[in-house]
C-alpha cells in the first residue's frame, strides 16, 4: 500500500536532510520512491542541489527549483498530483517552515482526503535548538499554526534536536523531556528520534529514558552540509 509521509517544522529544524534519508533509506530496500519539495523559501538548503544523489538512488524528485524537469510555479501542481496517480511506494512531502509552505500543501487537501486509513502520516520535526521550539507550550503553539496553514493533523513528533556542524548527544538529552513533554500534553506519540549515528547512540545509552517517546531511532547520513562560500558562488 502507497504510504505517504509529510514533513512539516520550524526553518532549520531538520526537514529535508530527515526527507532525504526516509527516501534514500526506501529506495535502498527496493521501494519505489519520490520526494515532493514544497520548500519554495529556503534557498540555502534546497533539495533540487542533491537531484544527482536522487537520481543515481532512483529517487523521483519533484521541486519548483528543478530545472533540469522544466518546472515552474504554473505546472508544479500537476507534477505534485503524480504523488497520487502514480503507483509509489513511498512519497515524503517536505514542507516549508513558514505559512506559506503551508498553505502549499493545503491546495492538496482533497487528494489527501481521498487517501485510505493508514496511508498518511503527518510528522512534526522538532528540534528544540531552533527558535520557538524551545518550550513544549512553543512546540504546540507552532505545530497548531503549521497544522492551520496546511489543514493536516500532526500523528507523530520526530524528535530531531542539533546544532549541525556543533550537534552532539547533548542536543538529544536536552530536547527529550521538552519533546516528551509536548507529546504528554497533546496525546501525539513521538514516532522517531535522529540524529547522526555516533550522537543518537550515545544518546540511547542514557538513562531514565522512555521508550515511548523515542520511537524507532533513525541514524542520519548527512547531505544538506554546504559552505557560506560554496552558497555564495552558487555551488
Amino acid at each position: 500500500m502507497k504510504k505517504i509521509v509529510i514533513l512539516i517544522g520550524n526553518y532549520g529544524s531538520g526537514k529535508t536532510e530527515i526527507a532525504l534519508n526516509m527516501a534514500v533509506r526506501a529506495a535502498a530496500e527496493g521501494k519505489r520512491t519520490q520526494v515532493i519539495d514544497l520548500d519554495k523559501i529556503n534557498d540555502y538548503f534546497r533539495m533540487s542541489d542533491h537531484v544527482k544523489l536522487l537520481d543515481e538512488k532512483q529517487i523521483n524528485l519533484v521541486s519548483p527549483t528543478f530545472a533540469g524537469a522544466g518546472l515552474t510555479q504554473t505546472n508544479m501542481s500537476a507534477a505534485v498530483g503524480s504523488a497520487f496517480a502514480q503507483d509509489w511506494d513511498l512519497v515524503v512531502f517536505d514542507v516549508g517552515g513558514d505559512p506559506a509552505g503551508a498553505m502549499s500543501l493545503a491546495r492538496y487537501h482533497s487528494d489527501f482526503a481521498a487517501l485510505e486509513p493508514g496511508q498518511l502520516e503527518v510528522y512534526d520535526i522538532v528540534n528544540v535548538r531552533r527558535p520557538m521550539s524551545e518550550t513544549p507550550e512553543k512546540i504546540l503553539k507552532l505545530m497548531a499554526d503549521m497544522e492551520g496553514f496546511a489543514r493536516q493533523k500532526v500523528t507523530g513528533f520526530v524528535h530531531n534536536s542539533n546544532l549541525q556542524a556543533w550537534a552532539s548527544a547533548q542536543d538529544l538529552r536536552d530536547g527529550y523531556p521538552v519533546v516528551k513533554a509536548a507529546s504528554e500534553m497533546s496525546g501525539i506519540p513521538v514516532v522517531h528520534t535522529t540524529g547522526l549515528p555516533q550522537y543518537l547512540e550515545e544518546f540511547l545509552r542514557g538513562e531514565g529514558l522512555d521508550e515511548r517517546f523515542i520511537g524507532e531511532p533513525i541514524p542520519l547520513k548527512t547531505y544538506m552540509m554546504r559552505s557560506w562560500d560554496n552558497f555564495t558562488k552558487g555551488i
